[in-house]
């Protein structure tokens, strides 16, 4: 592949993001290339490529261009006939076969949130391609982590210092899990409130509405209090955008910076992405 001297970068919005134009990612960058794609992604969290067309091994072969391909911890879905299966690709879908969903994740709503950040090193970043898609809703909002951490008052940002709060999951929902929770029988992690993001240096605010459920050390009604203060500046609208998909979009975003939310979509419609993910390290204020 020739080398790109420069990247046509185009911004997504003045929150976060933009699209990177004229570069085929079934084909490998050449180091020059990589090295800005590489750079762009660490300026803007999350990076748009549009009309690809990627088999799946395409697709991981693309990511590992940026670290080590994350494999699934769970079972695989059942794949509908012609669709492959990589230990590295989770299907989100809302496709069944014989009334079972073929991926995870299939039906509306999702409140914002990190991937993974229930576990003691989040992932880096994940990457999402675009194969089928219900003829309205179903996008995707990030949110600039960086920005709702800058946007908190002095006094709120001195508050959380040294504070930790608990990450919880349960893979059985696609809903916050509730405070009497038996962390025993769930996924979770306590991680910094505000975390210094190991690549750029910068702070980025760490909470998310679908997954933070308390600060430690700290009782209930006061940290549900100031938790709902950090929410709020989490998904104040002038830090996030949202993504209307288009099939053949790769989208890849930094889950160290950033957080994405998904929107309502007619169920009888089809809808089906291929995700894979970049594994992480612990974070640290």
């Amino acid at each position: 592949m020739a080398t790109m001297l420069k990247l046509d970068t185009r911004p997504l919005s003045p929150a976060i993001g933009a699209e990177i134009r004229g570069l085929d990612l079934a084909r490998p960058f050449d180091a020059p290339t990589l090295a800005l794609v590489r750079q762009a992604w660490l300026d803007h969290a999350i990076l748009l490529f549009r009309d690809q067309k990627l088999t799946l091994d395409q697709q991981v072969a693309f990511a590992t261009q940026f670290g080590t391909v994350g494999e699934r911890s769970r079972p695989p879905e059942r794949r509908p006939e012609g669709v492959d299966f990589h230990p590295a690709i989770m299907l989100i879908s809302n496709i069944r076969e014989n009334g079972k969903p073929i991926g995870s994740l299939p039906d509306g709503e999702m409140w914002f949130h990190h991937d993974m950040s229930y576990v003691e090193a989040p992932y880096r970043g994940t990457m999402l391609y675009a194969i089928e898609l219900p003829s309205v809703g179903g996008n995707t909002k990030f949110a600039n982590m960086y920005k709702a951490y800058d946007s908190l008052t002095a006094r709120t940002k001195e508050r959380i210092r040294g504070l930790k709060a608990m990450h919880v999951y349960d893979y059985g929902t696609a809903e916050q899990v509730g405070r009497d929770v038996d962390l025993s029988k769930v996924k979770h992690h306590a991680q910094s409130i505000a975390i210094t993001h190991p690549l750029s240096g910068r702070k980025a605010l760490y909470v998310n509405r679908l997954m933070t459920l308390w600060i430690e050390g700290m009782a209930a009604k006061e940290s549900d209090r100031l938790l709902s203060e950090l929410f709020d500046a989490a998904e104040d609208p002038s830090v996030y955008y949202e993504h209307v998909w288009r099939v053949g979009d790769l989208m890849m975003w930094d889950n160290w910076c950033s957080t994405h939310a998904r929107t309502d979509f007619p169920a009888h419609e089809r809808r089906l992405l291929r995700r894979c993910t970049i594994t992480g390290q612990p974070l640290h204020e």
